[in-house]
């Protein structure tokens, strides 16, 4: 297995993380201290991960990708997305109950695919506030206690 790299790049707010070969715990504390760093920012719009050059993901990164969601809704109103195109991966943040907090993109010809740039639509506000906006509904629609978090939030959204 290719030893584990996370790659980190961003453009007007919107935040690329990219993760390749096998992704443990050794590059955990790099990558914690990287979300001190993002959340220090006030120009974050959209938080994207590239996951499909990624082999093995461990439970501590897991965790670290989690904080990143949870923290970045609530300071910014927004749901990151995950790319993958592996069934194994895929399988994994399933049994994890990340759709809960993530948008999952799984199609090969995704948006994010390795050495592909952003396109301008992505970097629209307009474009970003929609995303949420859906990917928040969706949320509401799971549950009770998503629909009593959320509303409040997708109400302002909606008057915007």
């Amino acid at each position: 297995m290719e030893p584990g790299t996370i790659k980190v790049a961003d453009k007007d707010g919107v935040y690329v993380i990219k993760m390749i070969g096998d992704v443990r715990l050794t590059l955990c504390v790099s990558f914690d201290a990287y979300i001190s760093q993002l959340f220090g920012k006030d120009d974050v719009k959209a938080i994207f991960f590239n996951l499909n050059q990624a082999q093995a993901i461990d439970s501590t990164t897991l965790g670290l990708m989690a904080k990143i969601s949870l923290i970045a809704k609530e300071r910014n109103g927004i749901q990151p997305t995950l790319v993958s195109n592996s069934p194994s991966i895929n399988r994994l943040l399933d049994c994890m109950g990340f759709s809960q907090i993530f948008n999952i993109v799984t199609d090969d010809d995704s948006m994010l695919c390795a050495d592909s740039s952003l396109t301008e639509s992505i970097l629209d506000e307009e474009v970003v506030r929609q995303k949420v906006l859906e990917a928040h509904r969706t949320l509401m629609d799971l549950n009770q206690d998503n629909n009593s978090t959320f509303r409040d939030l997708v109400t302002a959204l909606e008057n915007q």
